[in-house]
């Protein structure tokens, strides 16, 4: 339940943390050791829920929000060294970090034989089989198809 939360923080600790470098090539340019906090937001709640929000002046946002202390989605962006300008869009939930980005890679389509025999699986499912499970993966390979 709360390694889901722990992997998130990391990733953005990672990239909050990064090396410093003595010339900014982000977007807000500039010595990255002088780097200001330009916004810095938390609300934690009594019943587990929170938002939080930063952003530096080299150009390093994240924010995240979480209506019950589990789930959580966010976003988070950076400029890396060669001036490629990131951004991450997440949801982190019991299918664990599902990270969205225009750099990232994509599943490929599903073959058909594959989608085939989960549904003759779903159809006549073998003793103990995890029905929900089993659906919720031919959905995913079926959205892969397009």
């Amino acid at each position: 339940m709360f390694r889901k939360l722990i992997a998130v923080a990391l990733v953005v600790t990672l990239v909050a943390a990064r090396p410093q470098r003595t010339a900014s090539r982000s977007s807000g340019g500039g010595d990255e050791s002088q780097a200001e906090t330009l916004a810095n937001d938390v609300v934690i709640n009594a019943d587990g829920s929170y938002t939080y929000n930063y952003e530096t002046s080299n150009g390093i946002s994240a924010s995240q929000a979480s209506n019950d202390g589990t789930n959580a989605n966010g976003n988070f962006a950076f400029t890396a060294p060669d001036g490629q300008r990131y951004e991450i869009v997440y949801v982190a939930d019991e299918f664990g970090f599902q990270p969205q980005g225009a750099h990232l890679p994509t599943e490929p389509p599903a073959p058909d034989h594959v989608i085939k025999m989960l549904e003759d699986m779903l159809a006549s499912p073998p003793e103990g089989a995890d029905i929900q499970s089993l659906q919720d993966t031919l959905n995913r390979l079926r959205a892969t198809q397009g």
